[in-house]
């Protein structure tokens, strides 16, 4: 939800090897200052956790690793611009912003 200082918290679910690393539960409240976007929730995470900085993103180009996803309100947000506005749902605090590690092989 959006604060009359123009901070939001936003709720994030992170996986299982990351919630270990950082030494919190399943879910993370983070307070986001300006426009809610990926990029501002990561660079809140990093700043409150610093033991995922690298994980999530490169720390150098701040590209989203490869086997690293986002979604929220049914849509997968990965490939979306970093910069690009957090669903209304989110913002508002009524789900969060997922994080997952995905899997590949076959």
């Amino acid at each position: 939800m959006i604060s009359r200082s123009n901070v939001a918290v936003i709720r994030v679910v992170l996986p299982y090897h990351l919630r270990n690393l950082a030494n919190v539960g399943r879910e993370v409240d983070l307070q986001v200052q300006g426009g809610p976007t990926i990029s501002a929730v990561l660079d809140a995470l990093e700043a409150q956790y610093p033991a995922l900085r690298g994980t999530i993103r490169d720390q150098a180009t701040h590209q989203r690793r490869p086997f690293i996803r986002f979604f929220a309100s049914g849509m997968d947000l990965s490939l979306e611009s970093p910069d690009d506005p957090l669903p209304a749902t989110v913002v508002a605090g009524v789900e969060p912003l997922r994080v997952v590690g995905a899997m590949a092989g076959g």
